[in-house]
């Protein structure tokens, strides 16, 4: 008698595997974009914090540029270069009473965008494909953005 599988059984094994994988993949999709999400809502966080740093001792707020020049610097430089984690972050509107930071996923589809300026107030897209926000809102969240809590 030989031993073995058979072609039935090697089949069913196949089978099962890519059920599984059918299940599983979309998860694990879901929670590194969940991640990447935190993520960016963190670094927004940092931003502001380093905003606010920046402006004490400097009296105007920086690019991000500036804020990776200074010894120690304010943030990393990772986020300083505007892509870190699936995410391309952008300050706007920089003047020394006022600035907007966004952050975007690089795949629009991805996630949702976020928004930020000197009030300290992180904004979140009310959907996913929502491009980065160009100009300062001048008081709370932009359309189609609801705050963070």
């Amino acid at each position: 008698m030989r031993k073995g599988f058979t072609l039935v059984e090697i089949m069913i094994v196949v089978a099962i595997i890519a059920l599984l994988s059918a299940i599983a993949i979309p998860n694990l999709l879901r929670a590194r974009s969940n991640a990447n999400e935190s993520n960016a809502a963190a670094a927004m966080h940092t931003l502001v914090a380093a905003q606010v740093a920046y402006r004490a001792t400097h009296s105007n707020y920086a690019t991000l540029a500036s804020l990776d020049d200074d010894d120690p610097p304010y943030i990393d430089s990772t986020l300083a270069g505007g892509n870190k984690q699936g995410y391309t972050f952008a300050t706007g509107g920089v003047t020394p009473a006022q600035f907007y930071a966004t952050a975007i996923p690089q795949t629009l589809t991805q996630g949702h965008s976020f928004y930020v300026d000197e009030d300290g107030v992180l904004c979140r897209s009310n959907s996913t494909n929502t491009g980065a926000e160009t100009s300062h809102t001048g008081s709370g969240c932009p359309s189609n953005y609801g705050e963070v809590q």
